[in-house]
């Protein structure tokens, strides 16, 4: 915590890294001469001490502290240029290489104004600033971890006259008591402001009487009454709704010796399907969605395990790109290795990187594959791929992939290995992988308490941008993390992340990681019940332990040891912020766990037991184990498909749950949104609704498989204004919300959300 007034160090955030946008023309500062107020405050409690800052403290007006990090030349003052009265607050930075410089609310219980879980806060300042990199910034105080960063919520465009700026919090976390903010200045330039406004800005619930009784508090299941019509490996939400289902040979030796690969792309509303014809067999390929709504598959399987399995599952090197529109695939060049289960993460400059897998001859896949993206990210059709219409995998030359600073590294990161990418850029391997021991290159095999089975990759100089002859690779480090409950390599019942499932918690801007659940299939030792969860916005980043994943029930009816667990966990999250975990089976690809609940996110990262976290929901009737897939839908429902026990068969059932939101009275709807296809970082964009809403955000659409979606993400939407017309600001930092389709969703008062709108984000 930093003490008042003082130049203190702010927790790391992604300023300290991240590239600037391209400057404008500077901008004088004028003196204002007609005051209008436009502050809807007015009217309420302003909770802020000292918001025209005319108090004066130690050098510094009082309750109001200089704060900021990194590598930058800057310049606190008060001055004359005052809104109203006399006096004002001036920041300067006239050198920037990194960081960032504010003057904030002072973080003490005397100043920081008092706020409770669950409200809302409106956040007004009036502000003038010669630069594009000014950020309103909002920190939070925990009642048991002190002060921290909480996130960015609006973006102020430069402006040589006072403007008023204003926006509204998202609900206030559990066991937070107190918030700080201020005007950010992550650039050269200068700011001044002026009459700071806080006041509660909460949307009242509304009293509803639920009728669906146990739908009430448990939601409902719905086993379709067709099947799928392929062996679903593979589930990706493409940006009309649509869902791509793909099989390849679908795990069956006798359709790949037949040549039969198979794809279906399936229409929730209408319950139709069309079958696509498949060039190749991605059975256990990558896939991830490219920023115009193509869906790039890379990998796959070039050969099932011979007779006597001294050889074993090859890696494809080839890709190919899937168009939603003409509903066909088409090549793209090879990769530069097989890979037959890889990772697949999106950059926040639209780029690919992938990881892991079995290349071409069944040996560890070392090569680290890069697409380069060539399309404009503000680009929203998809593209036919002729001649490079998208962009193409890098030849193995251009791209640094050797990942020094570590002694142990050996080039294998195992199989899907869960590479979720984090706000400043990097990559994080949060320990969640598939088949047998964690692979991790990072830290030490063998020491217990996963020292190094879980880390961040500096991929700052992974690719060679000059295609320099030269190009010197080495320079990217890996970091291991500490503290997951694993033994990368241990004893049986140790090495337990095998197809766990590990995401990034709502909302991305907190940059928090939950990994549940796993096993090992090279031992037959039931599942964990396990739970880690990690803060990466703090200093030293560690993971801590999670509650217990709840007590499921097994095939006869029995509930389970409290002693065991499962894998094959799926976690979906929703628009109401929360997530939802269902399916799961004790060992290798049998015996089912019977178990779904929801998890309170709120609660989860505040520390909260387990009794609070968690609450039991309606359990799918239909097995989910080795295979299975769940996935939200874009009307809020989640489906659920596949399911390949030991015995070679294969569940074609469709499964779709309604959460109790879907229960609790009259949905919001969207009437709309304004320029859907074309949302720039950093802009504000209107939305009309039928109802005053408390909340927006954008979810990423699912691309999954053995419970491996690493881009699956929930970006906040500060809001600005009140009534039924709102302006929704979106994020300046592109590894927040990589570029892409999403789907934008609002809930009202009672955390019921709306059908989602989609809007293009580039």
């Amino acid at each position: 915590m930093r003490k008042p007034r003082s130049a203190g160090q702010l927790p790391k955030k992604w300023h300290r890294s991240r590239p600037l946008r391209a400057a404008v023309g500077a901008l004088a500062l004028a003196v204002p001469v007609v005051v209008v107020a436009s502050s809807s405050a007015s009217a309420q409690v302003n909770l802020v001490v000292n918001p025209g800052l005319q108090q004066s403290g130690s050098g510094f007006p009082a309750c109001w502290s200089e704060a900021g990090n990194g590598t930058n030349s800057y310049a606190f003052s008060t001055t004359s240029k005052a809104y109203s009265g006399s006096t004002a607050v001036q920041l300067s930075i006239s050198k920037y290489t990194s960081g960032e410089r504010l003057a904030m609310i002072s973080e003490n219980s005397s100043c920081a104004p008092q706020v409770t879980a669950g409200n809302q806060y409106n956040l007004g300042v009036y502000y003038m600033s010669s630069s594009p990199n000014a950020v309103i910034e909002v920190y939070r105080h925990d009642v048991k971890s002190g002060w921290m960063f909480w996130m960015d919520l609006k973006s102020l465009p430069a402006t040589g006259t006072y403007k008023y700026a204003s926006v509204r919090t998202p609900a206030i976390p559990a066991g937070t008591n107190q918030i700080s903010f201020g005007v950010a200045l992550y650039g050269t330039g200068t700011v001044i402001t002026d009459n700071y406004s806080m006041v509660n800005s909460t949307v009242a619930a509304t009293a509803v009487k639920c009728t669906a009784g146990v739908a009430c508090t448990k939601g409902a299941w719905q086993v379709l009454p067709f099947p799928s019509p392929v062996r679903t490996i593979h589930s990706v939400v493409l940006d009309n709704g649509d869902i791509l289902f793909v099989a390849g040979s679908g795990n069956d030796p006798n359709e790949f010796a037949a040549g039969t690969f198979e794809s279906a792309v399936y229409n929730p509303t209408k319950g139709t399907f069309q079958v696509i014809p498949t060039p190749d067999d991605f059975f256990c390929a990558g896939h991830v969605q490219l920023p115009n709504g193509d869906i790039l598959i890379l990998g796959g399987n070039k050969a099932y395990p011979n007779a006597t399995d001294t050889v074993g599952y090859e890696g494809l090197a080839t890709s190919y790109i899937f168009d939603p529109v003409t509903l066909k695939y088409y090549k793209v060049n090879n990769l530069n290795e097989g890979h037959w289960y890889p990772s697949a993460t999106e950059l926040g400059n639209g780029d690919i990187i992938s990881y892991g897998g079995l290349d071409q001859t069944s040996g560890a896949a070392e090569d680290i594959e890069y697409f380069k993206y060539s399309q404009p990210l503000t680009e929203s059709t998809p593209k036919v791929p002729t001649n490079d219409a998208n962009g193409e995998w890098l030849p193995a030359k251009d791209i640094n992939g050797d990942n020094p600073g570590n002694t142990n590294y050996t080039g294998f990161w195992g199989l899907y290995p869960a590479m979720i990418l984090t706000q400043n850029g990097q990559l994080f391997y949060t320990g969640s992988h598939v088949f047998g021991d964690n692979e991790t290159p990072v830290g030490e095999a063998g020491t217990a308490r996963g020292k190094g089975g879980a880390g961040f990759l500096n991929i700052s100089d992974i690719i060679d941008t000059k295609a320099n002859p030269s190009f010197a690779a080495g320079t990217d480090k890996t970091t291991p993390v500490d503290g997951l409950q694993d033994t990368p390599g241990g004893a049986a019942g140790t090495d337990m992340t095998d197809q766990s499932m590990s995401v990034l918690l709502p909302p991305a801007q907190t940059q928090q990681i939950f990994l549940a659940g796993g096993g090992n299939i090279n031992y037959l030792v039931p599942g964990t019940r396990l739970t880690d969860l990690i803060d990466l916005n703090k200093a030293a980043p560690a993971y801590k332990d999670g509650p217990l994943l709840p007590r499921g029930t097994l095939s006869n009816g029995a509930e389970e040891p409290a002693s065991e667990g499962k894998m094959y966990v799926s976690m979906v999250l929703l628009p109401n912020g929360n997530v939802f975990e269902t399916g799961g089976g004790l060992i290798n690809r049998e015996d089912p766990v019977y178990e779904a609940s929801m998890i309170n996110t709120a609660a989860l990262e505040a520390g909260a037991s387990a009794s609070s976290v968690y609450t039991e929901m309606a359990t799918d009737p239909v097995p989910r184990t080795y295979h299975s897939q769940s996935m939200l839908l874009p009307d809020g429902r989640i489906l659920s498909v596949g399911n390949n026990p030991g015995d070679g068969s294969f569940n074609m059932q469709i499964s779709v749950y309604s959460p109790p939101y879907l229960f609790d009275g009259a949905r919001p709807v969207i009437d709309s949104v304004a320029h859907a296809s074309d949302w720039t970082y950093g802009g504000n964009y209107s939305i009309k609704t039928s109802t005053p809403i408390k909340s927006a955000e954008l979810l990423r659409p699912a691309a999954v498989t053995h419970q491996s979606d690493p881009n699956q993400r929930f970006v906040a939407l500060p809001i600005s204004g009140s009534g039924d017309t709102v302006n929704l600001n979106l994020t300046s930092n592109h590894n927040i919300a990589p570029p892409g389709w999403y789907m934008l969703f609002v809930t009202n008062g009672n955390n019921v959300p709306s059908v989602a709108k989609w809007v293009h984000v580039g």
